[in-house]
C-alpha cells in the first residue's frame, strides 16, 4: 500500500518542479524548516484530496479505521476541534439540545454557539481531593435522558485521566435513539497493547493496587457513536493531528463529512497527514511495545513516590489513564501552581498544566528513563523541602486531605442563551461589581478550558469568590484583565 510520507519522499527525491502551491516551492534552502518543506505539497496529481478521498489518503484512512475497529474514520488536521465542531453539528439541528458535560471543551462550547444549541448541563461531579471533574455512570445520566434530547456529549478519559461508563452510557442512549458523542482526546492509546502488561512493576504486594497493568478500552469499541482522538496528545504524531471515527446510524455520516468540509482548512497540511499516517503504521507494529513501555515508566513512578511522605501522585485506584501523573501536596502545604513552578524553574521540567490542588504532566511511551528520572528525583527533593516547611511552622493545624470525597458543584444559573448573550454588547467592570450581572465572556483556567461561567450566566458571590481565589493563587486564568493601578480584576458583562 503506498503510503502519504513514503510518496512525499518519492516526491521530494525526483526532478518534479512545482509550479504550484506552497510558496517555498520545496527549496530546501529558503528556509530553516527545510526538512518539513520538502515534503510540503498542495493537492496535486496522484496525492488525493482530504475532502473528496479516493485514493492515497483514503488508503490511508482506511489503515487508521481497522486499527482502531470503527466503521468510518477521517483525519482531522484542524485537530479534536473541529472533530468536536463537526460532530455536534452534524447530530444536533440548529435551536436543538444536547445533553453535555460542564467540564467540557471549549469546541463543545463554540458549536453550541455556532449552531444556536441549549446546553443542558449533566450534574458536574468534582473529586474534592485533587479538585478534577469526576467521570460519569449511566446512572448519572439516566434521568437527564428527555425526549428533546438530540445528542449526550461526555469526555472520556477527562484531562486528569478519569473515564466514564461509555458502554453502559451508549446502551442507555441508544435504547432512546440518542446519539452519544465522547470526546476522547487525550484517549488515542486506550485498546493497544496486551491486555494484561508483561511488566508488573514490583515484586511486592504493596503496590498492587496502585500498578496499572493496561490501558482502558477505546470508546470506538465500547458503543460510542461518534469518537473524537487526537493523536498528537498521547501518540507520536505532530501537533495538531486527530481522528474522528464514527459507528451505528445514529450519527448522519455524509452530514459530519460535510462539516469537516466546513470546519478543517481546504488547503490541509500534506505533513501533518503524512505523520498520522506514520503514527498509525507504528502503532500498527509495534503498538504492544508502546503500550508497555508507557505502563513500565508509570509503574517506575509508582514504586518510586509511594513512600514519600508530603508529595502524593494517585495511581490506578483513581486516575484510569496512566498517562496522567497528577502531583499534589497531601499537606496542604504546596499549590499545585507552586509544585507546578518549582518543577519548571528549579528543575527544568514543563509540566502541562497547574490546578489548585494538583499539577499535571502526562507521560507516554515515547518519554526517556532519563526523563522520567529526572520527574522523581525533582518530586522527592520537593516532599522533603515541605517536609521542611513544615517543621518551621510546627504549629500550623495539619491539612485533612479525603482521596475520596465526591462533590456536586454548583452550575450557574443562567439568564441568557449563549448564541444571544455571546453577541450581546459588553462592558468592562470590576470582579465586585459584576455581582448579579450576566457574563458577556467565557472566564475559565487553561488548561484545560473548562468554564467557570458561560457568556449568559449571573455572577454570583461563589463565582466571584472563585475567580478571586484563583487570581490569588496566580493561577493561568482566561476572560478577565488584572489591572496593575487599582489591583483589581475586570471582567466583561453584558450592558444592561
Amino acid at each position: 500500500m503506498p503510503e502519504i510520507y513514503r510518496e512525499l519522499i518519492k516526491l521530494a527525491e525526483s526532478d518534479s518542479y512545482p509550479f504550484h502551491m506552497p510558496g517555498h516551492k520545496r527549496n530546501e534552502i529558503s528556509t530553516p524548516f527545510e526538512g518539513a518543506f520538502r515534503c510540503d505539497i498542495t493537492e496535486i496529481d496522484g496525492f488525493d484530496n482530504l475532502h473528496d478521498e479516493s485514493g492515497i489518503i483514503l488508503e490511508a484512512q482506511q489503515r487508521a479505521n481497522r486499527l482502531y475497529c470503527a466503521e468510518e474514520t477521517y483525519f482531522l488536521v484542524n485537530g479534536s476541534t473541529c472533530g468536536v465542531l463537526s460532530a455536534v453539528s452534524a447530530t444536533v439541528p440548529k435551536g436543538g439540545v444536547i445533553l453535555a458535560a460542564r467540564g467540557s471543551h471549549k469546541a463543545l462550547y463554540h458549536a453550541a454557539y455556532l449552531r444556536d444549541l441549549e446546553i443542558r448541563y449533566l450534574p458536574y461531579k468534582i473529586n474534592s481531593g485533587y479538585d478534577i471533574p469526576e467521570a460519569y455512570t449511566a446512572e448519572d445520566i439516566m434521568p437527564f435522558l428527555s425526549s428533546d434530547v438530540d445528542a449526550v456529549f461526555i469526555t472520556s478519559p477527562t484531562y486528569e485521566g478519569k473515564c466514564s461508563e461509555v458502554h453502559e452510557i451508549a446502551k442507555i442512549c441508544h435504547e432512546k435513539k440518542i446519539p452519544l458523542i465522547v470526546d476522547a482526546a487525550h484517549g488515542a492509546h486506550f485498546g493497544f497493547g496486551d491486555m494484561e502488561s508483561k511488566d508488573n512493576g514490583s515484586d511486592s504486594v504493596s503496590y498492587e493496587q496502585d500498578l496499572y497493568t493496561r490501558v482502558p478500552e477505546s470508546a470506538v469499541t465500547q458503543g460510542a457513536d461518534i469518537v473524537i482522538h487526537s493523536v498528537h496528545k498521547t501518540l507520536p504524531s505532530m501537533t495538531q493531528t486527530a481522528l474522528i471515527h464514527i459507528n451505528g446510524e445514529l450519527a448522519d455520516r455524509a452530514l459530519v463529512k460535510r462539516y469537516l468540509r466546513i470546519y478543517q482548512s481546504s488547503s490541509p497540511s500534506y505533513v501533518l497527514m503524512a505523520s498520522i499516517d506514520r503514527c498509525m503504521e507504528e502503532m500498527e507494529s509495534r503498538g504492544r511495545d508502546y503500550i508497555d513501555r508507557l505502563l513500565h515508566l508509570r509503574n517506575v513512578i509508582t514504586k518510586e513516590t509511594i513512600e514519600l511522605k508530603n508529595i502524593y501522585i494517585p495511581g490506578s485506584k483513581v486516575i484510569d489513564d496512566p498517562c496522567k501523573i497528577l502531583i499534589l501536596d497531601a499537606s496542604g502545604t504546596m499549590t499545585g501552581q507552586q509544585i507546578y513552578d518549582i518543577l519548571r524553574e528549579e528543575y527544568a521540567l514543563q509540566l502541562e498544566m497547574a490546578g489548585q490542588v494538583i499539577a499535571l504532566a502526562i507521560i507516554t511511551g515515547s518519554d526517556s528513563e532519563d526523563g522520567i528520572k529526572r520527574l522523581i528525583e525533582a518530586v522527592k527533593a520537593i516532599d522533603k523541602k515541605i517536609e521542611g516547611i513544615k517543621d518551621k511552622n510546627s504549629s500550623a493545624e495539619a491539612s485533612s486531605f479525603d482521596r475520596e470525597k465526591i462533590l456536586y458543584r454548583d452550575i450557574p444559573s443562567q439568564k441568557i442563551k449563549l448564541t444571544k448573550a455571546w453577541d450581546s454588547p459588553r462592558e468592562q467592570v470590576s470582579i465586585d461589581a459584576a455581582l448579579g450581572r450576566c457574563a458577556g465572556d467565557f472566564i475559565n483556567l487553561y488548561p484545560p478550558g473548562i468554564p467557570i461561567i458561560v457568556p449568559g450566566e449571573v455572577f454570583s458571590k461563589d463565582i466571584v469568590k472563585e475567580i478571586k481565589t484563583c487570581r490569588s493563587k496566580e493561577l493561568n486564568l482566561q476572560g478577565c484583565l488584572y489591572s496593575r493601578d487599582s489591583k483589581e480584576i475586570l471582567v466583561e458583562v453584558i450592558k444592561e
